[in-house]
């Protein structure tokens, strides 16, 4: 079960680059151990085990020790929160439909629409590739 975390502390763990790079990584390689991350990111075991603490803190990653090996993987609920949180706050005024709300769709430009939709498809882009790579990790 994800750790319920205020959003602040949420913003606060993505604030800096090298944690949102270690997400990146363990999202597409999935579960690993430190040193294997401090290698793909570029920097000492201890300072990736310092970032690992407050994304754990965060709930954005989890850890089972295995023997002596500790694989740090992606908390899918705690992300999930976070996407939530932002579609809460997000102005485009879609309330986590995708859609605009009326009053902004009238009032909106040709050109504004057109760059909405680009967002779109990409989005919709990511989510068909995660699609994949979760269904290939079932099987």
């Amino acid at each position: 079960m994800a750790v319920q975390t205020e959003p602040f502390e949420m913003f606060k763990a993505l604030a800096v680059e090298t944690r949102v790079r270690i997400i990146d990584i363990l999202k597409s390689e999935g579960p690993l151990g430190a040193k294997r991350i401090a290698e793909l990111v570029g920097i000492t075991p201890a300072a990736v085990s310092q970032h690992l603490k407050i994304l754990r803190q965060a709930g954005f990653v989890r850890s089972e020790r295995d023997g002596y090996w500790i694989p740090y993987s992606i908390d899918e609920e705690a992300m999930e929160n976070c996407r939530e949180v932002l579609t809460d706050i997000c102005t485009c005024g879609c309330q986590g439909t995708g859609e605009f709300k009326g009053e902004k769709l009238e009032d909106s430009s040709v050109e504004s629409l057109k760059k909405y939709e680009m967002e779109m498809q990409k989005e919709l882009r990511t989510i068909q590739a995660r699609i994949k790579e979760l269904e290939a990790g079932r099987q």
